[in-house]
């Protein structure tokens, strides 16, 4: 976003948590995404801020900037060291993906 609609974005980011909270699955994974560090001068939510918040929901916080492609790889990395193992006996699985060659359908005509 830019600076001034910074402030409104991180108030809109606390509504879509509570919506998360309230209707999304119980261990759900958040992060918080503070883009564009690279306009640091013209910043209006401080990491402190975004720190603290995101330590209150347990969310991961990371400050990006899609334009350097500065932390955006870290950030994933992050979201994805806290995402839950699958566990095998939930799903009727041995926890295995099977890969198999589709097989090619006759093709059909129209008209």
């Amino acid at each position: 976003d830019t600076a001034g609609q910074e402030r409104d974005s991180f108030h809109t980011l606390k509504k879509w948590v509570k919506e998360l909270k309230e209707h999304g699955p119980e261990n759900i994974v958040m992060a918080i995404a503070g883009n564009k560090c690279d306009l640091s001068d013209i910043r209006e939510v401080t990491m402190k801020d975004a720190r603290e918040y995101a330590e209150s929901i347990s969310a991961i916080v990371v400050e990006t900037s899609a334009k350097n492609a500065l932390n955006v790889e870290e950030l994933f990395q992050g979201i994805s060291r806290q995402i839950p193992p699958l566990n095998s006996h939930e799903n009727g699985n041995s926890g295995t993906i099977k890969l198999a060659k589709q097989t090619s359908q006759t093709s059909r005509r129209c008209c």
